[in-house]
């Protein structure tokens, strides 16, 4: 598909022709479970949530309303990393940072790698890792970290880890300043605001007396157009004299509360360092994205989790900032992911990619964001649980499982949730479980953005989901995919 129109070419050619010239550095701010919800921009955020930083980084940018970064912590930074879909990358699948070093950037990287961890060397011209896959250290998010730098000794974190990330970022901004010849990519990777939520110690408390959240319409179910798992799905119990939502001890709204308040030392963190970026003369040449490994429901379909196929699990905040390129207070509803960030990455660089890569080039939505022919580009997310073999351990496990009739390697998550394959086009959604004898879902995002309504299971939406499914296959086979032959057919439901 040409997706440039004829008027918009030429400006676009003498724009990429300039961003060759300069290469500019990148800065990728990556989260951890952070949703939409969390950053006031956007308007699904509770009312008395505020982010200012954020809120002004989203003013001076480009604001994106659908970004499926990923859908869990591991997958979602092997993406980041490979820049191709789970299905396709293993550990032996090469990171494309190396291939940036090769071509004249300089690399760092910050936090929560969480992907096939050791290989720092390759990748990173310096690094500074929390190796979150050690026993000793998976559940120091917030305190007691240690950070391995490049690959050698120790550096103990003497306060909360998210200010201390966000003080070496400095650090690494002020020494790169002294070599502007050299453009760099560096990727910050917050442990917040995943388990615990953590605040820091100036912010807890601080929402306490806000008033009572918004609650989710489909928090309790039944939901009897879903699939099999999710018709009686929750996580929560009512509070047996209030009815108020319980998980444990914890109020659904006191954890939502708790959950926010870890995210304003990231806000703070995002003004520390544009600051920075100012004061070493660096933000005009530097692209920031700001965005999060996946979202996080709290109560949306009875969830509190990722990993789910709905956006309530999956949305992130997507904000591009880059003065004088992207537009100023800017936004785009043209889905993306983050194999597509990637692939933007390199464009941007001017870097040619030395291995394949899966994601669209989106500089041209960054550079004319308001154009719209885009918006029926079709976007593929997947995720296939802890299969991390690329696609021919997808394929064995999908033979083996047509052979003996056992699927149970596709159910992901003790909830119930199935391995997933996600088409956006347009204001479509469509959804199919790779099980065997499985509802697939369909949702039209503009009448239905709560994802209440599960319109494959309508006889009269029948075209539209087989039209979506059909092009779906064609996706996944344009990106060279040979599982989709051995996929399992869904559930006829009427």
């Amino acid at each position: 598909m040409n997706r440039f129109h004829p008027l918009s070419l030429l400006l676009f050619l003498l724009i990429a022709a300039a961003l060759q010239a300069e290469r500019p550095n990148i800065l990728y701010i990556f989260t951890d479970d952070q949703s939409i919800r969390t950053i006031s921009a956007y308007t699904e955020a509770q009312p008395w949530i505020q982010t200012p930083n954020i809120d002004a980084l989203a003013k001076k940018g480009l604001r994106f309303r659908y970004s499926y970064t990923g859908a869990k912590c591991v997958p979602s930074r092997g993406n980041a990393l490979t820049g191709m879909h789970q299905f396709n990358y293993s550990k032996e699948t090469p990171y494309w940072p190396t291939n940036f070093r090769s071509q004249g950037y300089y690399t760092g990287m910050i936090g929560k790698w969480h992907w096939n961890v050791p290989r720092y060397d390759k990748a990173w011209d310096w690094s500074a890792v929390w190796e979150h896959h050690l026993p000793e250290n998976h559940k120091n998010y917030y305190w007691d970290q240690s950070l391995r730098i490049n690959g050698k000794d120790l550096l103990p974190l003497k306060k909360y880890s998210t200010d201390a990330y966000t003080d070496l970022t400095i650090e690494f901004l002020k020494e790169r300043a002294e070599e502007p010849d050299q453009p760099w990519y560096f990727w910050l990777c917050y442990g917040a605001v995943h388990g615990p939520y953590t605040p820091a110690d100036r912010h807890i408390g601080n929402l306490s007396d806000s008033p009572e959240m918004v609650y989710p319409k489909d928090l309790w179910p039944p939901r009897p157009d879903k699939p099999e798992h999710m018709v009686d799905l929750t996580m929560y119990s009512p509070h047996p004299e209030t009815g108020i939502p319980m998980k444990g001890d914890d109020t659904l709204d006191a954890a939502v509360k708790q959950y926010h308040e870890a995210v304003m030392a990231i806000d703070e963190s995002v003004g520390r360092i544009m600051q920075a970026l100012a004061e070493t003369g660096q933000l005009e040449n530097t692209v920031v994205v700001f965005t999060s490994d996946q979202g996080y429901a709290w109560g949306q379909h009875g969830f509190t989790l990722k990993i789910a196929p709905y956006d309530a699990n999956l949305l992130a905040p997507l904000i591009v900032h880059w003065p004088g390129k992207v537009p100023a207070d800017t936004r785009s509803t043209v889905p993306v992911n983050g194999v597509d960030l990637i692939r933007t990455f390199h464009s941007l660089a001017g870097v040619k990619p030395a291995e394949k890569l899966d994601g669209r080039d989106l500089t041209e939505i960054l550079l004319e964001p308001q154009d719209r022919h885009w918006d029926n580009e079709p976007m593929v997310q997947a995720y296939v649980g802890t299969m991390y073999g690329g696609e021919p351990q997808l394929i064995a496990e999908l033979e083996n499982a047509h052979n003996t009739g056992d699927w149970s390697k596709f159910i992901t998550h003790k909830t119930g949730i199935r391995a997933w394959l996600m088409l956006r086009q347009g204001n479509y959604k469509y959804i199919r479980y790779i099980y065997e004898d499985y509802l697939d879902e369909l949702y039209d995002l503009a009448a239905d953005p709560e994802e209440l309504s599960n319109l494959a299971v309508r006889p009269e939406y029948h075209e539209t989901k087989m039209e979506l499914r059909a092009l779906l296959d064609a996706e996944l086979a344009k990106g060279g995919a040979q599982f989709i032959s051995l996929l399992p057919e869904p559930r006829q439901p009427y």
